[in-house]
């Protein structure tokens, strides 16, 4: 039997034992799907058993109509619902006797009797096996069980408490919107709808977590995105089988296409108008219960180094500041290592006055260049970790005092020279100003690679290593759709939103490689031109004002 075929009846046998844990975890982990009793008093009994009696379940007992005197129950959980709609409106409906008696005509329509005519709040539907009725619980609606009545009413009272909207932590700007996403999955989708008012936004709801129950929502623009995309990216949703999602980093990597690579082939953000941005592309959103980071795919290389307020700035400054965060991600990948190799392999590439100065600085350091500057790289990065975990205030003081104290220490003891501090601080200070930090921490892990090959092979070694990094980048796919598009393979018309940002009335189609659909997005004469005369205008560009 060849090799190949051993391998491919490994691996399929492997996949069935996935399969089947994934099934047991599922039987395990789910709720029963047996329909409820008629007899209130079994129902309740039902609840404490399965819920442990817990001390936030809240079981109201009460009697409805005057006449009829029907027992009933309203279950929810302390927290998790509104409690002035349950208090105030919701028991107000169920009480009214009169209304009660009316629509006690015939148990078996006595539901529908009381969500027609009697519950108005927000949405009500009927349920009527236990799997349902305890999700519905779990998600903050409020239950409704009535004896001698099959099924239950399921009343939407989600509320509770909730952080409110603020302007996001990691992804500041100087002009643009200042609200962000927060935790709540409803308050997102309207985050994202109060910038796309148009009816083509579709939405699908699921729920994924056989334990957890997260909601997840997937929005897309129905005619702009592309639907072999989106046909990919439910198939990828629902295959999922865990037990539980409690960030949206869960759902990234298990749905990304390559698993071994430390570059994001999804994008993450706190802020509504680039998701909108995204969405208007033809990209999909992935919004997850329980995070304030929103996925959007798919993804490019570029991405990573624009910024929604290149889009509210003039293109000259925009594209000035992605060159500059270009040139950025370059010096933080590759700094350190350019330098081990012009101090090791290439000294004649140097000014003579600067090689002496750099040779008087290492008289008395022990260690070669690349020991060096894997120390204080690793320094660096204790501190910023230190920084990033301790408490605001004080990890502030702890990554600057300490970054200073070390450095001086260090030079002072001799056991690396200034110029390495130097070139260490800036690759640092570098790595910050990246806007993307799933971007900036790849360039983190993979500048100790370069560092290592320009130790042993100088410039050739980086050389190398660029090449090997470039390759990689470029057999990437997001979602099927090219990593380094539109560099590889070439589209030139996409490239006005690249690393150049091209005025916004040149920007007329949207990437061919992500919408396929509705590419062109704005109309051919919108370039701005100012009045002939005090009282003529160019033709076919509409009324401008007069000056």
């Amino acid at each position: 039997m060849p090799f190949w075929w051993k391998r491919s009846a490994k691996k399929k046998a492997d996949r069935q034992n996935t399969t089947e844990d994934t099934q047991k975890i599922d039987i395990g982990t789910n709720l029963p799907h047996e329909k409820m009793s008629t007899d209130l008093k079994k129902n309740i009994d039902h609840i404490k058993k399965i819920t442990g009696n817990s001390s936030d379940i809240v079981i109201h007992e009460l009697t409805l109509g005057k006449k009829t005197n029907i027992s009933a129950v309203i279950v929810y959980i302390d927290g998790l619902v509104d409690s002035p709609v349950i208090n105030i409106s919701l028991l107000k409906n169920i009480m009214d006797e009169k209304e009660i008696d009316d629509c006690w005509t015939n148990k078996h329509t006595f539901l529908n009797e009381l969500q027609k005519r009697t519950i108005n709040i927000g949405s009500v539907n009927i349920i009527y096996n236990w799997d349902d009725l305890f999700h519905q619980l779990a998600s903050g609606d409020t239950i409704l069980l009535v004896d001698h009545v099959f099924g239950a009413l399921n009343i939407s009272t989600r509320g509770g408490d909730k952080r409110s909207i603020e302007e996001p932590a990691t992804e500041v700007t100087v002009r643009g919107p200042r609200d962000g996403f927060t935790e709540s999955l409803r308050t997102n989708t309207t985050l994202i709808r109060r910038r796309i008012k148009s009816p083509n936004l579709w939405v699908e709801s699921m729920k994924i977590g056989t334990v957890t129950q997260t909601d997840i929502a997937l929005m897309y623009i129905n005619g702009i995105a592309n639907e072999e995309i989106i046909d990919e990216a439910r198939k990828r949703l629902k295959g999922i089988r865990i037990d539980s999602i409690l960030e949206s980093g869960y759902i990234e990597q298990l749905i990304e296409d390559r698993t071994f690579t430390t570059f994001p082939t999804l994008y993450h953000t706190e802020r509504p108008d680039v998701v909108a941005a995204n969405l208007l592309e033809g990209r999909f959103a992935i919004v997850v219960d329980g995070t304030p980071f929103v996925l959007t795919a798919p993804a490019l290389f570029i991405e990573f180094f624009q910024s929604a307020e290149d889009y509210y700035s003039r293109f000259d400054i925009a594209t000035a500041i992605r060159f500059l965060r270009v040139l950025v991600f370059t010096i933080s990948l590759i700094g350190p290592a350019v330098y081990i190799a012009a101090t090791t392999f290439h000294q004649e590439m140097l000014p003579t006055s600067l090689i002496f100065t750099l040779t008087v600085q290492r008289e008395l350091v022990p260690f070669p260049a690349f020991v060096e500057a894997v120390m204080m790289e690793i320094c660096f990065e204790i501190l910023r970790e230190a920084g990033l975990r301790l408490p605001r205030p004080i990890g502030q003081t702890v990554s600057i005092v300490g970054a200073l104290v070390i450095g001086q220490a260090a030079v002072q003891a001799g056991i690396v020279s200034p110029a390495m501090v130097i070139v260490v601080s800036i690759t640092a200070i570098a790595s910050f100003a990246t806007p993307s930090f799933a971007i900036a921490i790849s360039a983190r892990l993979i500048r100790f690679l370069y560092m290592m090959l320009a130790a042993i092979f100088g410039f050739y070694g980086i050389i190398m290593g660029l090449i090997v990094m470039i390759l990689h980048l470029c057999s990437l796919r997001s979602f099927g759709v090219n990593y380094m598009s539109p560099f590889a393979p070439f589209r030139k018309t996409n490239l006005n939103d690249s690393v150049i940002r091209s005025p916004l009335w040149k920007l007329q189609k949207r990437p061919q490689d992500i919408s396929k659909n509705n590419v062109v997005r704005q109309a051919n004469d919108q370039r701005p031109l100012p009045p002939i005369g005090k009282h003529q205008f160019h033709k076919g560009k509409g009324d401008q004002n007069e000056n």
